[in-house]
């Protein structure tokens, strides 16, 4: 059977890793659907959605010319899209001591005499 981009079909799972599940297609053709498209929102855990045996629907999303591999989707056909979790802003520093750029206003009159120092004695090594 010759598939499609965009074509929506059933196989049966085959074999999970981390990174995605196998998926029969039929006798002689096997696809991929990558962690990322097993369902919206982030997967933590494949094995949590789908279990190795079980009929699934999937959208062929592309098809490599040179190697014939085939790219599978779950989460094309969700009728309802769940978005990834909010994550919390991550900071370098303790935001509840409100230093900002005090730090580097304190020590740039230092740098610029340094910096200027050094120019002058390479300008007069020459």
């Amino acid at each position: 059977m010759t598939y499609k981009i965009g074509q929506i079909i059933e196989g049966k799972v085959t074999g999970i890793q981390p990174y995605g599940a196998f998926i029969s297609l039929d006798e002689q053709t096997q696809g991929l659907i990558h962690v990322s498209e097993i369902q919206s929102g982030y997967t933590k855990n494949i094995n949590d959605v789908i279990k190795i045996g079980e009929d699934v629907k999937v959208q062929v999303i592309d098809i490599d010319e040179y190697s014939q591999k085939i790219s599978l989707s779950r989460r094309t056909l969700e009728k309802n899209y769940t978005p990834n979790r909010i994550r919390r802003k991550r900071y370098f520093t303790n935001k509840n001591k409100k230093i900002g750029f005090d730090s580097i206003e304190k020590e740039l009159p230092k740098w610029i005499d340094e910096a200027l120092t050094r120019l002058h004695h390479a300008n007069a090594r020459k």
